[in-house]
């Protein structure tokens, strides 16, 4: 692997969290399928293209990029080398040849300028150091005129998982969990600022939108609640308190999602923005700080999934 800068998500995704999604991946493309429609469409991957997708972890939306663009190729770049493992595996199930996958650092891979038609990410692209420079590193990998469409986390209060946590606030330490523009999923949830951050880092005619879907996240509600506090987050709030308090935590997340089962699925409602840009014809060297003004956020209404 090239060198990297984000080291810390490189320890966590080559650690226990790249490990739990790996050995569910099944799980999470179940939570999070209802986006993928939504997010190739609005680069309309087709025939020939060369898309590249940034985060991709297990891998399931570089292998739908990659039969919308046949007679082109897909590449996916994650840090984490127990999921890019099952990606190529999958991709192998699948028999798909031009799909591929290495392991990097998004915000200093040397992609060859010019390289690809398309971008794209499922929630891959909210943990970069410098979004800036992630994002104008992913703009260079992109030919001029080349389009780019991401799904990054937001509006926390719609997201039907993060509610059921914020119930179990006297219990763990959530302390900023879910907080928008803090560090994690939800870096990129202000539009304005996030329209601004591609701007500077060489995008126009930037737009947010918001999406919403349903994922299944279980059988039932014992299945979800325990599924939940051993994801990373769960793991990481459940690892600061007594084993007295999990289980209070698991009796309790488990009541609260009870509502939400039916016929032998428990399916959550999750929301988040699209936003799509174009690759600018400028050069898209050293990007400015956001903040600084020119850029609009043009919103186009609302996805369902």
């Amino acid at each position: 692997m090239q060198s990297i800068i984000n080291s810390e998500q490189a320890q966590a995704w080559n650690g226990y969290e790249g490990e739990h999604w790996a050995g569910n991946q099944d799980r999470w493309d179940a939570v999070n399928a209802g986006f993928n429609v939504p997010l190739l469409d609005a680069t309309s991957v087709g025939p020939g293209d060369r898309v590249l997708d940034v985060g991709c972890g297990a891998g399931q939306t570089t292998r739908l990029a990659a039969r919308r663009a046949h007679g082109g190729h897909a590449l996916g770049l994650d840090l984490s080398a127990p999921m890019l493992a099952g990606a190529r595996r999958a991709a192998r199930r699948e028999g798909l040849d031009n799909v591929s996958f290495t392991q990097g650092d998004a915000q200093v891979h040397p992609f060859a300028p010019g390289s690809y038609d398309v971008t794209i990410s499922r929630y891959g692209v909210l943990f970069f150091a410098d979004p800036v420079a992630g994002f104008g590193n992913i703009a260079r990998a992109l030919r001029p005129g080349g389009r780019a469409a991401f799904i990054c986390g937001a509006y926390p209060e719609a997201n039907e998982w993060l509610q059921a946590f914020a119930a179990l606030g006297d219990l763990l330490p959530l302390g900023g969990f879910g907080t928008p523009g803090g560090p994690g999923m939800f870096s990129l949830a202000d539009a304005d600022e996030t329209c601004e951050v591609l701007s500077a880092a060489g995008f126009d005619h930037v737009e947010a939108r918001r999406v919403e879907t349903y994922g299944t996240w279980g059988r039932d509600a014992a299945d979800a609640a325990a599924f939940l506090l051993d994801s990373g987050p769960g793991r990481h709030l459940t690892g600061q308190v007594t084993p007295e308090t999990r289980t209070q935590a698991l009796t309790r997340l488990t009541e609260s999602l009870r509502p939400h089962e039916k016929d032998g699925t428990l399916r959550l409602r999750s929301a988040a923005l699209l936003v799509t840009g174009v690759r600018g014809m400028r050069e898209t060297g050293p990007a400015p700080s956001p903040g600084g003004g020119g850029a609009v956020c043009q919103g186009r209404g609302e996805l369902r999934g």
